[in-house]
């Protein structure tokens, strides 16, 4: 079983990267996002999940532990493969799916591709009550407290802004943490221009 993986980046494109380990270029199969933006030399660690079928090892990557747990929890739904885990993966964060779950919400699922009606129903029943262990209670079922805490819905508002200018959902929250971790003012406007720094450095980055 291979847990984890880190090397440069040989190659990337959408929903995968190669990495280089000991001489041997490694395909990894990783959420649309950040990591598959990754350009060659950049150096990357992941997360890792080896799925085996009867034609074929697929390596499945991924940048937080969170989504590694949240993709064994839906690879275990019935009717959701690894590929619609991923394409979840690459449309919600960890916290995005847990708070559907807790609210017994299936929209969120229903816009992922390949996700229908039945399998996103199935999703929110299924996951109901596991994702509490991985830390993501707070983020998927927030009660009053959480709800009325300034910075988080100061960092809410923040990431469902950079959706509205057209970034991915987990890419505008991930920024929004950066920002925040990095000395960041909770202030809507100013934790605003922090992320969306960061989101401008990691494209201009991609494309050199």
């Amino acid at each position: 079983m291979i847990a984890s993986i880190r090397g440069p980046v040989l190659a990337s494109g959408a929903g995968w990267v190669v990495l280089g380990v000991g001489g041997v270029g490694m395909r990894v199969e990783v959420p649309s996002g950040r990591v598959s933006q990754a350009v060659p030399g950049d150096e990357i660690d992941l997360r890792t999940s080896l799925v085996v079928r009867e034609d074929s090892l697929t390596l499945f990557g991924f940048a937080t532990q969170d989504e590694l747990d949240v993709f064994g929890h839906l690879i275990a739904v019935s009717g959701v493969g690894p590929r619609s885990a991923l394409g979840v993966l690459s449309a919600l964060a960890p916290s995005d799916v847990a708070r559907a779950v807790a609210a017994e919400d299936e929209k969120p699922f229903r816009r992922v591709s390949g996700i229908g009606p039945k399998t996103a129903k199935l999703i929110v029943v299924s996951l109901a009550g596991k994702l509490s262990e991985l830390g993501l209670a707070a983020a998927g079922g927030a009660g009053p407290a959480d709800d009325e805490d300034p910075a988080r819905l100061a960092a809410e508002a923040v990431r469902d802004g950079l959706v509205g200018l057209g970034w991915s959902e987990p890419d505008a929250w991930q920024a929004v943490q950066d920002a925040r971790e990095a000395g960041a003012p909770a202030e809507h406007s100013a934790l605003l221009r922090a992320a969306l720094a960061l989101l401008q450095a990691a494209r201009g980055g991609a494309k050199r």
